[in-house]
């Protein structure tokens, strides 16, 4: 009876631990392994470009006085600054804790840690930023095409918006005939 107890009592303490959440250690051990901060960082002259290009397809065929491109230009320098302040490399650290942490058990993790110690690990971690500027590239390929047809759906449900909205104004009354003139006595 008291190795039944015993085995019971070690497969408990097992299940528990495999469902531990993992240390605030091992997880920066995992995002400086693979250089999380550095592919964030990366990630900010991609978004760059995008917002470039479509704030390029929004303008196009017309051709905006200095004054406007400066504007332009200035929402977009303007945007980049405060998306850089609000999602900086402390403010995004504090996030992955809290997602990893929520997400893995402390086994996944070091089951990542491991494999991103491997060969196959570290190519990952060094190709993943060549893979995700590519997909970049391919998604603004894609963008403008998107962008046409969004605003065609756009169009669309506003003309119909508009032929419901005139369904529902009132018929006009008709036209009160003039009243016979009373006869004269």
């Amino acid at each position: 009876m008291k190795r039944i107890l015993l085995a019971l009592a070690l497969a408990c303490s097992t299940a528990f631990a495999a469902d531990t959440k993992p240390s605030e250690a091992s997880i920066k051990e995992l995002l400086t392994l693979t250089d999380a901060a550095k592919m964030v960082e990366s990630i900010w002259a991609q978004v760059d470009g995008m917002t470039q290009n479509m704030l390029a397809q929004s303008t196009r065929g017309q051709e905006l006085p200095p004054a406007a491109q400066a504007v332009i230009e200035k929402l977009r320098t303007d945007s980049m600054a405060l998306a850089r302040e609000e999602f900086n490399w402390a403010k995004m650290e504090a996030i992955y804790q809290k997602i990893y942490q929520d997400s893995f058990t402390q086994e996944e993790l070091d089951g990542m840690v491991a494999f991103y110690k491997t060969p196959a690990g570290q190519a990952v971690i060094k190709k993943m930023p060549v893979v995700m500027q590519a997909s970049m590239q391919e998604l603004q390929k894609n963008i403008g095409p998107f962008m046409q047809k969004l605003q065609q759906l756009q169009q669309q449900a506003m003309t119909e918006l508009q032929a419901i909205k005139q369904a529902q104004q009132p018929a006009p009354a008709p036209a009160a005939e003039p009243a016979a003139a009373a006869p004269a006595k």
